[in-house]
């Protein structure tokens, strides 16, 4: 299981989610990257005014049609663009916890951390440790209330879908494959102790994949690292891998990149794996001098048709590029 902070714009909507105990995310695609990040089972929190608010089980996802028909949030329009979102994307929650707390507390220093490396929000959700939830797990009151409930019976739902064929994209049900799904895809194909195993036998970690856990984006100074591989209770050190993930061919400046972060965590980096379609043999040379792991993904699916998050998932296969 996972957990996430999801950060939301206004007091409206975070008075609306608590109320009927469920998030919505916009018809963009990061609203669906959201959607297919977290999963039933894992447990949120919402987060605004520097706050977490509660702590929820996701019970059950579903992506609705007609959603700028639907209650109970509003659709919103953006000044600036004058683009008009609404939230077909939505998780139903059962709330576990009740609590409104600064992230300035200790339990929070993983998310906050991330926070200030980033300047700010600026993203709609926010992976945290296990330790982070360990810890709002002991926060607050149970909860002992009620909350509303949404009938979706009227409502009809669609399987979200993806694509490289810009001809067939259909917002909210047909996306365009980005890099940062299939940066959640190569996440959910990790969590997988077998594939971790298989993913770090060449770096030589004598580290079991039951004691780490795989969490998205962390924010680095220097910029942030697709996915994270730590130490789910870390003992004396926090051993770390970090993994850089690239949809097309990587180049030398991928590798430079993902070195650069390598050297800012130091001795508690336990290596660096860069993650691409393919290598050249110059960029696998390079790559060796600096001490990079290389690996390939494929994905044997035609993506010039539609394709499901759960189809990518599945069908994802890593190997190591070999010099």
């Amino acid at each position: 299981m996972a957990y996430f902070l999801i950060s939301l714009a206004n007091r409206e909507n975070l008075d609306l989610c608590i109320d009927f105990a469920m998030a919505g995310f916009t018809n963009s695609i990061n609203g669906a990257w959201t959607f297919v990040e977290i999963n039933e089972g894992d447990y949120i929190s919402f987060l605004y005014g520097a706050k977490a608010h509660n702590l929820y089980l996701v019970e059950k996802k579903t992506a609705f049609k007609n959603a700028n028909e639907l209650p109970p949030w509003p659709p919103v329009t953006f000044q600036t663009s004058g683009r008009t979102y609404y939230f077909p994307f939505r998780l139903f929650l059962k709330p576990v916890r009740e609590f409104k707390e600064p992230l300035i507390r200790t339990e929070f220093a993983y998310i906050a951390n991330n926070l200030l490396q980033r300047g700010g929000y600026r993203k709609t959700h926010f992976q945290a440790d296990q330790t982070t939830l360990q810890s709002v797990s002991q926060m607050g009151t149970l909860f002992d209330g009620a909350y509303r409930t949404f009938d979706s019976a009227p409502y009809e739902s669609f399987n979200l879908s993806f694509t490289k064929n810009k001809t067939l994209v259909r917002n909210p049900e047909v996306l365009k494959f980005q890099e940062f799904i299939l940066q959640s895809a190569i996440r959910q194909h990790l969590n997988k102790s077998e594939n971790l195993q298989r993913l770090l036998s060449p770096l030589n970690v004598k580290l079991p994949p039951e004691s780490l856990e795989i969490l998205g984006e962390k924010a680095l100074s220097e910029g942030h690292v697709d996915l994270l591989i730590k130490e789910s209770v870390p003992l004396g050190k926090s051993k770390q891998i970090l993994v850089e993930i690239k949809t097309g061919s990587s180049s030398k400046k991928d590798v430079d990149q993902l070195k650069e972060y390598v050297d800012e965590v130091g001795d508690e980096c336990a290596g660096g794996i860069l993650i691409a379609s393919k290598f050249s043999k110059k960029i696998k040379e390079y790559a060796q001098e600096n001490r990079i792991s290389l690996v390939a993904y494929n994905i044997p699916l035609d993506f010039d048709t539609l394709v499901t998050f759960e189809q990518i998932s599945e069908r994802l296969q890593l190997a190591p590029a070999i010099t």
